[in-house]
């Protein structure tokens, strides 16, 4: 007799804003592709007081976990029974599993970004890098750079945001040997001769205005440097088009995005999903 089993296993993201969040394309075409008719990927937009009150609904629910981003990634740590180490060092959480009511946090976006750094052939062992932005995204590319044994940071970012440049600093000359400096970016900045890569890691690019470049001296970036976008939509920023065109080695946020999303689903289900798959929904969904 075949057996019947109807129960849903609900996964999704808390955010706010998160009506443009694309994650439930390409969760929900992995799970399609992986045979896993009963699992759902839920976009949930919740309100910044509300987020304890979500919390109790993802173990009321037996949700298999969720996704957190901005603005949750940091004051959902306190509702978590165990965090991962690097997920502490980089004082965020992105991805959650619920383990029978006990809730572990992960944070994979630093990892999604190594490994798309790796898929490219690109190394960061010993090199030298500079990052723009000091928020979320760069605080978790820094870390596992931090890690990964890179040599020198140059974080660039707003005068404004000095603290939280000054805080990831803290964070790395704790636990790695990893040099690094912050600098304002007041003007066009030119990337230091030497440099290995750049990372875009503000949201200068994304929808809706995606026209906006990084005021970054685009001369400066050397075809021996390489250049990876955090953005993700759209899929190819006019910054990574501007890459190609002159011929600098460059990779999109859309692989750092299918990359952690693909660490999530392993981790909630326990298989691998296929990547190619995610990919071909996330340009599809996207228009490019």
């Amino acid at each position: 007799m075949k057996e019947q089993n109807y129960l849903d296993n609900l996964v999704g993201v808390f955010g706010q804003p998160v009506a443009e969040n694309p994650g439930v394309v390409i969760q929900d075409a992995a799970f399609q592709a992986m045979g896993l008719e009963r699992w759902h990927f839920l976009t949930l937009d919740v309100d910044k007081d509300q987020l304890e009150n979500a919390i109790n609904g993802l173990k009321a629910f037996k949700m298999r976990g969720i996704n957190c981003t901005i603005p949750h990634k940091i004051s959902v740590m306190q509702y978590l029974d165990e965090i991962s180490e690097s997920a502490k060092l980089i004082g965020a959480v992105n991805m959650i599993v619920n383990d029978n009511g006990r809730l572990f946090g992960e944070n994979t976006d630093g990892k999604g970004f190594m490994m798309s750094l790796a898929s490219n052939g690109v190394e960061v062992a010993g090199k030298k890098t500079v990052v723009f932005g000091a928020g979320g995204a760069a605080r978790a590319i820094c870390v596992e750079m931090g890690l990964a044994g890179v040599a020198d940071i140059t974080i660039v970012n707003r005068a404004q945001d000095r603290p939280l440049g000054d805080a990831l600093m803290d964070i790395l000359r704790k636990n790695t040997k990893t040099e690094c400096r912050y600098i304002d970016w007041d003007g066009p900045f030119s990337i230091p001769e030497g440099t290995d890569v750049v990372v875009n890691a503000t949201s200068v690019g994304l929808y809706p205005d995606v026209d906006a470049m990084p005021n970054i001296d685009l001369d400066s970036i050397k075809p021996t440097m390489f250049v990876q976008d955090v953005i993700p939509n759209p899929t190819e920023t006019a910054f990574i088009r501007e890459m190609r065109r002159r011929g600098i080695p460059c990779a999109t946020g859309a692989g750092m995005l299918i990359n952690q999303a693909a660490l999530n689903i392993e981790m909630w289900t326990g298989q691998k999903p296929d990547k190619d798959v995610m990919y071909q929904a996330l340009e599809k969904a996207l228009g490019d």
